[in-house]
């Protein structure tokens, strides 16, 4: 049940004023910024002020503190909303924060970003992911409630509260992932929807009229409704929420009926959805909740003193929390050892010494079965390391010893997820697990499929989240499923991406390189991209070589050309140097298997590595978009692959050491006598 001590703030007048100042407190955030979206806060304050009133435990003075609950805004264009809660209720947001809505360099952007502003969790705007980022943070409160929970001591014990829009569950994302909250059967994650019916368009009859709660019903979820939203008296709000948590063995779904700017004139239609209010309606909303026209961003002593007692609960609750945290260092030392420094994001000590290496002469296999070595070698020294596939474990071989339990609601322990054929979803899911904190998750499909998840991929790397994607047939060379999985534009959409690490190993080496690479880095996302096709193990690669992104395998010097290649690809060019030697060309081979990490080099290094006055040709067999920036000739794809023999289809698109050779002649006969300028070097 609510808190007593909490409910009782709410029963009397002061609840009215409170979910007042915060619709007008947005409205006026807005209309300062002469951007943004008003409608929303103002028809959800209600909801905002009922948990975080009389539900939700947090604690202002530690936003980050571990057993909070979690809240994700999915319409992120209401954030002005959250932006005003975190104000009221104590965090680290001014008013002048608040004044600077929608500004440069301001901690109050148009849409939250979790890096930004303490008390953001994840990234929202793009409609659905927030409410699947939340399946995660719900997901990881499971696993390592079942990890670490012992008798008396709930170390993980709290609930991740979603309010989402119509557009949220438009989106497909939000279906993929709510079909899978439902079958992991995740009882802590409570969605408030907002139906207010209205989206840009207008009506939401013109698009969406399916029957919300059915839907969700047939997923598994529990399904209720309240029908006064926008009542300031929050009790039947509040018993749809306490029935909700008493629901244990499924997520809860409350369609809360509200009216969008409800007070403005235009309130119930699309024209308070995305656009200020004007000031001379503005004006009028302010009179008819009881404030004065004339003044702007006023909140009474009141309303601070209210929140200012709620925030106090919650640091009582994390002291308390503090308390037991000490009562299990001593009862358990190891388990809680673990569980800080998971808390702290820390690798443990000696993990990289873990990494299988290899020589030349080890057998060949695809750098997918290399990653599985890895994983066989990692997930039994890294207990967080949590993850799954979407459907392709088969194909992808992720699972292993130490993962070989699946998570599921009989077994929340379990370490492997079975996403489903859900690619968007794993990796929206993916990323709330990593906000949550305590796992390093990874999620697995095939490279070309990237694309369905992409604007999932595309917020782990604006959110600084430590996400791996293990993605694997990573070219033509997989073969007879032909073009439609073979993928030549993804590495090169990936690579656009900022704060996103695309690896393409070569060997077993390169792929023990590359999920050290990944791991070490604390906040950014990695694609490892993974072959289908068998590669064998060059002399020259290294595990650490992989973390400077391009480093010489094989040199001459001072070189005469330069090779470079990645993935499978650099055997094939190592295949080629004899016969460019025998011709008198003196050789260099460069591995490349990720260009972020290169760029991260001193000039000093890369200059080195691709020297002026020595043309480089490059080998990948995917899209030449970008190479230009370090090759002065492409041995890539220009169209879609075929279906055929792996071998086969990379000997009939020139992917072959004759092609290789020939090419790579021609480009040291046009540039003879040090006329190519390093594509590294500065212009000044």
């Amino acid at each position: 049940m609510a808190d007593p001590k909490r409910v009782k703030m709410m029963q009397d007048d002061l609840s009215k004023l409170c979910v007042n100042t915060i619709r007008v407190l947005a409205a006026d955030t807005v209309q300062k910024a002469s951007s943004g979206h008003p409608g929303a806060p103002m028809g959800c304050a209600p909801m905002a002020h009922a948990l975080w009133s009389a539900v939700m435990n947090y604690n202002p003075s530690n936003p980050r503190w571990f057993n909070r609950d979690r809240f994700v805004l999915s319409n992120g264009h209401a954030c002005a909303l959250q932006y005003c809660m975190l104000h009221l209720t104590g965090y680290d947001m001014t008013m002048d924060d608040l004044k600077s809505f929608r500004q440069v360099e301001s901690r109050t952007p148009g849409h939250p970003e979790n890096h930004l502003t303490e008390g953001i969790e994840v990234s929202t705007g793009p409609l659905g992911q927030g409410l699947s980022n939340a399946v995660g943070l719900a997901l990881a409160e499971k696993h390592l409630a079942a990890t670490f929970n012992r008798p008396g001591f709930d170390m993980v014990d709290h609930h991740t509260f979603v309010i989402c829009g119509d557009g949220c569950l438009q989106e497909g994302v939000s279906a993929e992932a709510s079909s899978l909250a439902g079958h992991l059967r995740l009882g802590k994650l409570i969605v408030l929807y907002d139906d207010n019916q209205i989206t840009i368009d207008g009506e939401t009859e013109l698009s969406f009229g399916e029957d919300v709660l059915k839907r969700y019903e047939a997923y598994g979820w529990h399904v209720s409704s309240v029908s006064k939203g926008d009542s300031t008296d929050p009790a039947e709000l509040l018993k749809a929420i306490e029935d909700a948590k008493a629901v244990t063995d499924k997520p809860s779904i409350i369609k809360v009926r509200t009216v969008i700017g409800i007070g403005s004139q235009n309130q119930g239609t699309e024209k308070v959805h995305g656009s200020p209010l004007g000031d001379e309606d503005l004006a009028q909303v302010k009179k008819l909740y009881g404030f004065d026209p004339e003044a702007s961003f006023v909140v009474s002593d009141e309303v601070y003193e209210f929140y200012k007692k709620r925030a106090d609960l919650g640091r009582e609750a994390a002291a308390n929390w503090d308390k037991l945290l000490a009562e299990y260092r001593s009862k358990f030392p190891e388990l809680a050892a673990d569980f800080e420094r998971r808390m702290k994001g820390d690798l443990p000590e000696g993990w990289e010494k873990e990494l299988p290496a290899y020589t030349s002469e080890s057998k060949a296999e695809a750098t997918r079965k290399y990653s599985m070595f890895t994983l066989e070698k990692l997930v039994p020294t890294l207990p967080e390391l949590v993850g799954g596939s979407a459907d392709l474990t088969p194909s992808n071989l992720t699972k292993v010893k130490g993962n070989d339990l699946d998570f599921s609601h009989k077994h929340p322990e379990g370490r492997y997820i079975r996403f489903g054929v859900r690619e968007h979803a794993m990796a929206a899911v993916c990323n709330g697990m990593a906000a949550h904190g305590g796992i390093i998750p990874f999620g697995a499909t095939f490279l070309v499929f990237t694309g369905y998840a992409f604007g999932a991929v595309r917020l782990s790397a604006l959110s600084h989240f430590r996400v791996i994607y293990v993605m694997t047939h990573d070219s033509i060379g997989l073969g007879e499923d032909g073009p439609t999985h073979q993928p030549v534009e993804t590495l090169a959409s990936a690579r656009a991406i900022p704060n996103l690490l695309v690896i393409r190993p070569a060997d077993g080496n390169e792929t023990s390189g590359a999920y050290k690479a990944a791991l070490l880095q604390s906040s950014t996302p990695s694609i490892l991209s993974l072959s289908r096709q068998g590669c064998a193990n060059i002399a020259g690669t290294s595990i650490d070589g992989v973390l400077k992104g391009a480093y010489v395998v094989r040199n001459a010097d001072p070189p005469s050309i330069i090779l470079t290649a990645t993935g499978s690809e650099l055997q094939l060019v190592m295949q080629a140097v004899d016969d460019l030697e025998a011709d008198g060309h003196k050789v260099r081979v460069v591995s490349f298997p990720c260009w972020e990490l290169f760029e991260q080099q001193s000039q000093e290094y890369k200059e080195s590595i691709f020297p002026d006055g020595v043309p480089v040709l490059s080998v990948e067999a995917g899209a030449a978009t970008g190479w230009e920036r370090y090759s002065h000739g492409q041995v890539c794809m220009s169209s879609f692959g075929h279906s055929g023999p792996g071998g086969e289809v990379m000997k009939y698109f020139g992917f072959n050491k004759q092609n290789v050779v020939e090419k790579a002649k021609k480009l040291a006969e046009f540039y003879a006598g040090g006329k190519a300028q390093s594509r590294v070097m500065k212009p000044f």
